[in-house]
């Protein structure tokens, strides 16, 4: 478990986990995965804590996309994966397009 000094946010979702980022993983999202989301920090925590619609991968039971709307036909997409009673953040990126999955929760 990372040490509380690198956490650099921790939510609850609306599904009943909490999903934690650390520094060491958030600059790695914005160095490597999707450079365009640095410094969007708030965005990816309000994704997670205010979606308005979570969908559950096709691909792995315990893993859940977050969306939350920026505009029209424009959304923050935060992907955790669940682990009991928390989570983690495997990325964040902008898209165009809500992926196919079930809904499992909407605004």
């Amino acid at each position: 478990m990372a040490d509380n000094k690198d956490v650099l946010f921790e939510v609850m979702t609306p599904l009943g986990f909490r999903v934690r980022v650390t520094h060491g993983y958030w600059d790695l999202i914005v160095s490597v995965k999707h450079p365009i989301m640095a410094g969007r920090e708030d965005d990816v925590r309000n994704a997670l804590e205010n979606p308005d619609e979570i969908r559950q991968s096709k691909s792995d039971e315990d893993v859940y996309l977050f969306y939350k709307a920026e505009h029209e036909k424009r959304w923050i997409c935060a992907v955790s994966k669940q682990t009991g009673e928390s989570g983690f953040l495997i990325t964040t990126y902008p898209t165009d397009a809500i992926k196919e999955g079930v809904q499992v929760w909407h605004k």
